[in-house]
């Protein structure tokens, strides 16, 4: 039997001391790319890699050492990028202090490391002054941490600008899906952030977009809203609970209106919430038609969109819309949210089939 079908999963509400997958990632302050240098060989995202910097080298030694410290933890995976670290740990069996105290440990190690190298003059190169006060021939930056506190003293050293701030962020992960998803997010974070510097204008957020009144902002193709047509992607409870009862015909003939209206050259656009209207979206997606998305939340610093929506933005074929800020604590969507929402969709499509009736009219 394979290993992946003995392992357990962190079940939610949990102390975080049992068996389980976790995604942590650590952030580099300010989002500074002091760990490694993006190159896109040939211009060409798919073959995007970050060459890594000496930071980026000890920091990636240091989280494989996690299961030296702790036998009961394994790194399965990892992407260093040039201002964070993805990985996801395996929990082999019940730990005494939990996953957040190994985290903790990594952080206290990955900031005397930031600390080594955020001197002044330095830059990443060892002076030969500390290198010769270290036995060891090929000097690390723990060693050079370890010299450099003794050095100007533990006062100074601890009042030197950590490179991470904020200890690393952990997810639990509840199914076996959830790791494939997320090895598959991990490795695909090159070729993300080559395609946004390639195509910077797809992924700004784009502030205060005036649609009837009504202030948005964006992250796509905003010339999206120049189109002729657009029409509002709604599946009505009604038809939800007539397919229920065995009746569904008009359920999939709605859907498949939208979608030819789609092939027709019509611009959808729709938070796109319940299943049946998701199923819309997707075939959107897949035979490339241009949508708008509302969304209920915000966009926040550094916002992708995530895998086949990443690919239509980065293509040009959606735009992505939000009439509020980013919440970070926000993790479901109200009711009054989805009447909102769909109530928006409705009056966007309003005016701007207005508008382009004005203009012709003209």
């Amino acid at each position: 039997m394979a290993e992946q079908e003995h392992w357990q999963w962190q079940k939610t509400g949990e102390a975080w001391k049992g068996a389980g997958l976790y995604h942590v990632i650590l952030t580099v302050t300010d989002r500074q790319p002091v760990l490694g240098r993006l190159i896109t060989p040939d211009g060409n995202p798919a073959k995007a890699m970050v060459v890594r910097s000496a930071l980026g080298n000890a920091l990636v030694d240091c989280l494989k050492r996690i299961s030296i410290h702790h036998p009961e933890v394994q790194v399965l995976h990892f992407c260093l990028m040039p201002d964070h670290l993805h990985a996801v740990l395996y929990v082999r069996r019940t730990m005494p202090k939990g996953i957040r105290t190994v985290a903790r440990g990594f952080w206290q190690a990955a900031k005397k490391l930031g600390r080594a190298c955020s001197q002044p003059g330095t830059s990443f190169v060892i002076p030969n002054n500390i290198r010769e006060e270290v036995k060891e021939e090929s000097l690390r930056l723990e060693d050079m941490a370890a010299v450099l506190c003794g050095q100007i003293g533990e006062k100074a050293y601890y009042r030197i600008e950590p490179v991470f701030r904020e200890m690393p962020f952990i997810r639990p992960m509840s199914r076996y899906s959830q790791l494939q998803t997320t090895i598959r997010y991990i490795d695909m974070n090159p070729q993300r952030l080559a395609t946004k510097r390639l195509k910077p204008g797809l992924f700004r957020v784009q502030k205060d977009l005036d649609i009837d009144g009504r202030r948005y902002n964006g992250v796509g193709n905003a010339t999206l809203l120049m189109e002729k047509t657009y029409a509002p992607v709604h599946v009505r409870h009604m038809l939800v609970e007539k397919a229920r009862h065995g009746d569904d015909q008009e359920l999939r003939d709605y859907k498949n209106t939208c979608v030819l209206q789609a092939r027709q050259g019509v611009v959808m656009v729709s938070p796109f919430i319940s299943p049946d209207e998701k199923q819309v979206m997707q075939v959107l997606l897949k035979e490339q038609h241009p949508f708008v998305l509302l969304t209920d939340n915000g966009f926040r610093d550094y916002y992708k969109p995530n895998d086949a929506l990443f690919d239509a933005c980065a293509a040009g074929h959606v735009l992505i819309l939000s009439p509020w800020s980013h919440d970070g604590g926000k993790r479901h969507i109200s009711r009054a949210d989805c009447i909102a929402l769909n109530e928006m969709a409705e009056d966007i499509c309003k005016c701007l089939n207005r508008t382009e009736s004005t203009q012709t009219s003209c």
